[in-house]
């Protein structure tokens, strides 16, 4: 058996093509034009690229994108200062604050001072506890999007065993609630699980989600289960010369795809999806703020 690969980023583009159409529809109709608004802070390289594929995919959406780049010796205060005019902007729908921040300021409190109707990456606690309550919020976006390929690729995810495997505020902990609503049995094991290959055996739907290269094994995965695999790892690899890298997951990706029904590759899974379902966000929280309707699976 091999498994079928879950193409994310084709599923990202249709998701985002679909969005492009909703704006669309939605200023002719007198909406104002949803705004994100995306603030870097230095000059992360991997930060660099990643800032640059957002903009470039929120402007072919048909979102306004603006962007705000501050020196890496930028204090805590000013960001804070940054941070409070776009929240008072009526402009700006939704707030991306790119991450890592330089050493001096504290993450934590930035993610706070976004207001959270505009905490577009749904880290804000707010965010977290209406998420958690099941009440309407904005969810983070990876695990929405690998929420988004699982039930693309199995439909209807009731009673079904899952084990998340990490358990960041980012990745692990909101995907877990994500899969409780949709009625799958829960387990989020982690690096001092008591045998972690056993635990996965179980699992029906596996997310791989601990930045740890290759972690996942093939004779960790019960045959015929789905591999949602969040890493993404830079990994040298001097058999190709001096200085050449490539991206790996969580999971043993050649392993695991002679045993899983379904896996995500990386790259080219995950990953695109999360600009996707950084563009959901932004266009929920334009709908929210602007009174205009939505379609419900984009809800």
């Amino acid at each position: 058996m091999s498994a079928r690969i879950i193409d994310g980023k084709a599923f990202a583009a249709n998701l985002t093509s679909r969005i492009g159409d909703i704006v669309k529809a939605a200023m002719a109709k007198g909406a104002t034009q949803p705004g994100l608004a995306v603030v870097l802070v230095g000059n992360d390289a991997a930060s660099e690229v990643y800032v640059r594929n957002k903009i470039r995919t929120t402007e072919a959406s048909g979102m306004a994108s603006i962007e705000h780049r501050l020196p890496v010796s930028t204090s805590q205060d000013e960001l804070l200062t940054l941070i409070d005019t776009l929240n008072k902007d009526d402009a700006i729908d939704g707030i991306l604050v790119q991450l890592p921040l330089p050493e001096q300021i504290n993450a934590d409190a930035v993610i706070n001072a976004i207001s959270p109707e505009k905490d577009v990456d749904g880290f804000h606690v707010v965010n977290v506890g209406r998420l958690w309550a099941g009440l309407p919020s904005l969810v983070p976006c990876t695990p929405y999007g690998s929420l988004l390929l699982l039930k693309d690729a199995l439909g209807d995810l009731s009673g079904m065993n899952a084990v998340v495997v990490g358990r960041s505020n980012i990745v692990g902990k909101p995907m877990a609630q994500l899969l409780l609503s949709e009625n799958c049995t829960v387990t989020i094991a982690h690096s001092r699980s008591k045998d972690l290959p056993a635990i996965c055996r179980e699992a029906d739907i596996i997310v791989a989600a601990v930045g740890r290269p290759d972690m996942v094994k093939g004779d960790w995965i019960k045959p015929g289960a789905v591999v949602i695999d969040v890493g993404i790892n830079r990994i040298e690899t001097p058999e190709r010369g001096e200085g050449k890298t490539r991206l790996t997951g969580d999971v043993d990706f050649n392993e695991a795809k002679a045993i899983a029904s379904a896996i995500t590759p990386v790259p080219g899974g995950v990953g695109p999806m999360t600009i996707a379902c950084l563009l959901r966000n932004t266009l929920v929280a334009a709908s929210r703020r602007h009174g205009f309707s939505l379609p419900k699976d984009i809800i």
